[in-house]
């Protein structure tokens, strides 16, 4: 029952045999081999159109250098207040970019809305020198909590960030979870919506160590050439990255695993709506579940072994935050999750919230 995160299970079989395959014979290093060009036209056939394409290893690499390219070190990032790169990468963004400040946005769900995003825009200071200026907008797709951004809204974000001259950049760190999601193309939720860059992840969707910068208009990328080297991030035996990349979008595979992934989701989410003492302030649109457990019940859970963690709810309203004696949890699901798995978890805790029913 395992539901800590969609990094914990492995990549898929798929990636496995072609990173096996990628080891046999001497191939050019530091992306100058056959594969890794065979990557790059692969992405410029699933975003219709010429795109720059730089694989590193992590994903908070991928957002920092993304983000390097957006802003100088003096400039402002504005993301949302729970976004993964002001709250889970060590000041990575930072540091990539060389002391640039990221501003954080509230949002019911971790999503950023166009209101939002304007008020922030118009409450920071434009005082020369003293106040730094806004260069760039990150949004993350699909969000901290679950949630995806449609076509419409990204595009609503994109124009505000456009208008005042900023950056677009996407973390897409599940990005093949919101694509299944949405039933979009790649090229409508992402540059023909307004996005500069997006980080392209495959590890928490069944690669192994891969993430792909792709910039939108490969002309603004020149630079990342050697910011890429300057961060440790180009591999010298760089063909087991575009071993990863190739097997994750062969046929479709991508899409395959976050179909399953969302499904596994979807299954999860409608076992637990129906027990006693869990609530749902959030519908799953993607692989992410944020519930609201009484503590009894994960007290049950926890003792049978199950992996899942607990999780701030201030991207709630305050009526729909956890009352005492509730927590809310996060239950990640990824391709390889077993439907024996899920089955096992409600039943776990159905019986602990069978004494709540009569409450």
């Amino acid at each position: 029952m395992f539901f800590a995160s969609d990094n914990g299970l492995g990549a898929s079989d798929k990636v496995m045999q072609a990173i096996a395959a990628a080891n046999g014979g001497a191939r050019l290093g530091y992306g100058n081999d056959d594969a890794t060009k065979a990557v790059v036209q692969k992405l410029c056939d699933l975003f219709e159109r010429d795109v720059g394409v730089y694989m590193v290893a992590t994903g908070t690499a991928a957002n920092g250098l993304a983000l390097s390219t957006l802003t100088p070190p003096w400039g402002i990032v504005l993301c949302h207040e729970e976004s993964h790169v002001i709250e889970d990468e060590c000041c990575g963004p930072e540091f990539f970019t060389g002391g640039a400040k990221l501003v954080g946005i509230p949002g019911r769900g971790a999503k950023i809305t166009a209101q939002a995003l304007e008020a922030a825009i118009a409450g920071l200071g434009r005082r020369v020198p003293h106040n730094a200026p806004i260069h760039a907008l990150s949004i993350t797709q699909s969000t901290e909590l679950g949630q995806v951004y449609s076509v419409a809204e990204v595009t609503a974000l994109s124009s505000i960030a456009k208008s005042h001259g900023l950056g677009v950049h996407m973390d897409g760190a599940r990005f093949a979870n919101a694509v299944a999601a949405l039933g979009c193309s790649p090229a409508e939720i992402t540059w023909k919506a307004g996005v500069d860059v997006l980080s392209f992840g495959t590890t928490k969707g069944g690669g192994l160590a891969c993430e792909a910068l792709i910039y939108f208009d490969p002309a603004k990328s020149a630079e990342m050439v050697r910011r890429r080297m300057r961060a440790g991030h180009l591999l010298s035996k760089h063909r087991f990255l575009a071993a990863q990349m190739e097997a994750f979008l062969d046929g479709g595979h991508w899409l395959d695993l976050a179909r399953d992934a969302n499904r596994a989701a979807a299954r999860l989410a409608d076992g637990l709506a129906a027990i006693p003492g869990i609530r749902l302030p959030l519908k799953p649109e993607a692989n992410g579940l944020f519930p609201i457990f009484r503590q009894e019940i994960v007290d049950a859970l926890k003792a049978e072994g199950a992996a899942f963690y607990p999780w701030p709810d201030k991207g709630l309203p305050e009526a729909e935050r956890a009352r005492p004696g509730e927590v809310m949890m996060r239950l990640v699901t990824s391709f390889a999750t077993r439907d024996e798995d899920i089955d096992r978890f409600l039943a776990v805790a159905a019986r602990a919230a069978a004494p709540l029913a009569a409450e």
